[in-house]
């Protein structure tokens, strides 16, 4: 199953270094999940399929990911670390897929309705424990959807992501800058911002040469401090 080809100028471009920084899910992961990898067991050499095929193909034979495999992978990672084994995980993912008719099933908003469902299916048949809390504990679910909710905002087939919150004033918008997390009023890159904010004493000089208000700049420095701490 694969959705509509992207537009690349509208579908978000990460490295692999970029979306770990982004998801704080490892470079090594990040690999593995989205290209498989192989690994012994016994005297066999076996292969492990990707999770789901990115969006975008290899540039300059380097793996690359949209805007919806870094939401893929948020989502992945929050299921995996609140202890769903990864087996199940995979099967769960690919039943979603199927159930939601869609490659990036964790990119959907109905993962928040239909999902729960979809996940409590896989978890009877392979006997999973912790994805059967998460599909029938409406409490245990929230408390791994519920941040993504959150931060998500959802326009038809349109997503945004407000990292910091929706109140305040970054966001990673496909349609912007590549995807790269961004002051939503001025549309300065955060990073921009950050860097030029601790060369100079005054956020208020550096809000002057870029025409920003100076929320955009403290709310920028907060968000790459917490990239920062999370490396």
């Amino acid at each position: 199953m694969r959705d509509s080809e992207p537009n690349l100028l509208n579908a978000g471009l990460y490295t692999v270094p970029e979306a770990a920084r982004l998801t704080h899910v490892s470079v090594g992961k990040v690999r593995r999940w989205l290209k498989g990898y192989h690994f012994k067991s016994g005297k066999a050499i076996r292969h492990s399929g990707a999770v789901w095929q990115g969006e975008i193909p290899p540039l300059d034979n380097k793996l690359a990911l949209s805007f919806r495999d870094l939401l893929e992978l948020r989502f992945v990672d929050a299921f995996i670390r609140a202890g769903v084994s990864w087996r199940t995980m995979r099967r769960a993912h690919a039943k979603a897929q199927s159930g939601l008719n869609t490659t990036h099933p964790f990119c959907s908003n109905r993962i928040f309705t239909d999902g729960r469902n979809i996940l409590l299916r896989q978890a009877e048949e392979d006997s999973d424990q912790a994805l059967v809390n998460l599909a029938t504990d409406q409490r245990e679910f929230s408390r791994i959807v519920e941040p993504f909710r959150k931060e998500l905002e959802f326009s038809g087939s349109d997503i945004v992501w407000w990292p910091l919150g929706r109140e305040r004033q970054i966001i990673v918008d496909p349609r912007r800058n590549f995807g790269q997390p961004t002051a939503a009023r001025s549309g300065v890159p955060s990073k921009v911002l950050a860097r030029t904010a601790k060369a100079n004493s005054s956020q208020e000089l550096v809000a002057r040469w870029y025409e920003v208000q100076t929320d955009e700049i403290r709310d920028a420095i907060e968000f790459e401090k917490s990239l920062a701490k999370a490396a």
